[in-house]
């Protein structure tokens, strides 16, 4: 009687686990059907073994982590509860979910270039808040529809699996597809290991890209967005002064911008030395210490963040077609003395004059901004100055900003041109410093600061982080959904 029983037990164990085989490869179709869009969130690759690498991996790993899921879960449930009808409604419930959760990670990765994440969790929730209540009806409609789709899809699987095992226990092709993943599973880590050591980065950029796969590098990242210098990486990491090639897009439309009568003249002073910028303050009592103002030591890219409010990312590109600033559209006019801008028309009575070195009285019917430039050192990529202004609101400010901060504050606070600011500048307000990733780049290097925290990411794939108020190192692993959010803001206006 109990030899009846064990038989009993163990045949139906034996059934249940030919059955989740079958389910879990109707499952590995359906994940990669899903997965799909992870192939479709980057950019393609450019040769040959890299298009390789991208399928077997797809494929392999895809297969891999759906496999996985099925030993975590049903696998155990068959051998502890081998009762056929609710395991297979368990397993349908169970995969649901997980396809579910694979498909919204490939939303979040496809929207954002990261996979779901405690550290992102602000800005994941922002993008399904954004989407939702852009079109919350179809939202609702269509992440229902998902769902019952992929729960009606494992019920069929599983009822037909079951129904019709010994059927499919007599093919063969289920043999030859599980060896081919294997093989394929083989394939992708051998190409990896060798392109991890070749310095081939078509293939290496794409580590992450798919869900629990080889984890982000500092290189794998740069690789990814084209600001990797291969040739740099490979002669002693020195650093790249020129940056790389950046063909500048404009926008196909800017939004108009429509001033007050009353709407303030602007100012803006930037001295080539703190001695200059002392004397001057202290000719003009109603200027008043503001933000602390991170800025490029390179003076060149410091004044091109001043005038573009752009990183100095694109400072070749518009400088060298002599391009005027994407936020000077009528009414606003504009003027400046910085010999490397004498190209951008002088406007008659302009609302905003950028001086630098002038020790001129004042206008006190102006807003005003004065700062210095730290002397350009071999060694450093930034410094931060203090920011005076005799705007009440700004002054005692414990944010630290940076020169396109300025131009973006006279736009978004002062003139209420919030959607011109927004396309045109790659800025924040000093108000609303957390709007945007607070970026720039500067001799090769990749800056982003959040909070205290300076990123400073070499084109050679190494990087560290430094204290902006105090500056000493830090010691800290990258957050890589922050860079790749910078990143991409970063090239916003690339046309690569």
């Amino acid at each position: 009687m109990n030899l009846s029983a064990q038989n009993q037990f163990a045949s139906k164990a034996s059934q249940l686990l030919a059955w989740g085989h079958w389910f879990t490869l109707a499952n590995i179709g359906l994940a990669l059907v899903i997965s799909l869009a992870y192939l479709f969130a980057d950019a393609a690759p450019t040769t040959a073994i890299g298009s390789v690498y991208m399928v077997v991996t797809w494929l392999s790993h895809t297969a891999f982590i759906t496999f996985l899921a099925f030993v975590l879960t049903i696998f155990p449930l068959s051998l502890i509860f081998p009762y056929p009808r609710h395991i297979r409604g368990m397993a349908s419930v169970l995969a649901t979910a997980g396809m579910t959760l694979l498909a919204v990670d490939a939303f979040v990765y496809y929207n954002l270039g990261y996979h779901l994440n405690y550290s992102a969790l602000g800005e994941i929730l922002s993008l399904f808040w954004r989407n939702v209540t852009n079109t919350p009806a179809l939202s609702t409609l269509l992440v229902s529809a998902l769902i019952l789709m992929i729960l009606a899809y494992q019920l069929l699987i599983s009822n037909y699996a079951w129904h019709h095992l010994a059927q499919l226990k007599r093919l063969r092709f289920g043999r030859y597809i599980s060896a081919s993943l294997v093989l394929c599973f083989a394939l992708s880590h051998s190409i990896h290991i060798w392109a991890d050591a070749a310095l081939e980065f078509d293939i290496t950029k794409q580590d992450n890209m798919l869900p629990l796969s080889y984890p982000t590098t500092a290189k794998s990242l740069l690789a990814k967005n084209d600001l990797l210098d291969l040739e740099q990486y490979e002669q002693a990491r020195q650093v790249n002064v020129n940056g790389p090639t950046v063909s500048f897009v404009m926008p196909a439309t800017l939004p108009s911008c429509e001033l007050d009568a009353d709407a303030p003249q602007v100012d803006i002073r930037v001295f080539s030395s703190t001695q200059q910028l002392a004397e001057f303050v202290a000719a003009n009592p109603a200027l008043q210490p503001a933000a602390k103002l991170l800025h490029p030591v390179a003076k060149q890219d410091a004044l091109f963040n001043l005038v573009y409010g752009l990183p100095s990312y694109y400072r070749q590109s518009l400088t060298k077609d002599s391009i005027d600033p994407l936020w000077r559209r009528t009414p606003i006019t504009f003027d400046t003395n910085i010999d490397a801008y004498r190209f951008i028309h002088s406007d008659p009575s302009p609302r905003v004059r950028i001086d630098q070195d002038n020790t001129a009285p004042l206008d006190g019917q102006r807003k005003v901004f004065a700062f210095a430039l730290e002397a350009e050192h071999p060694s450093r990529i930034t410094a931060i100055s203090q920011l005076w202004s005799n705007d009440p609101q700004l002054q005692q400010s414990t944010l630290i900003a940076q020169p396109q901060d300025i131009i973006a504050t006279v736009l978004s606070e002062y003139w209420g041109c919030d959607e011109l600011a927004r396309a045109a500048l790659i800025a924040n307000s000093l108000t609303h410093t957390d709007a945007m990733a607070n970026i720039n780049y500067s001799q090769g290097v990749f800056i982003a600061m959040r909070k205290d925290r300076i990123t400073l990411l070499n084109s050679d794939g190494s990087y560290k982080h430094i204290s902006a108020t105090e500056g000493f190192g830090v010691d800290q692993q990258l957050d890589i959904p922050f860079l790749i959010q910078g990143l991409k803001q970063l090239k916003k206006f690339n046309a690569q």
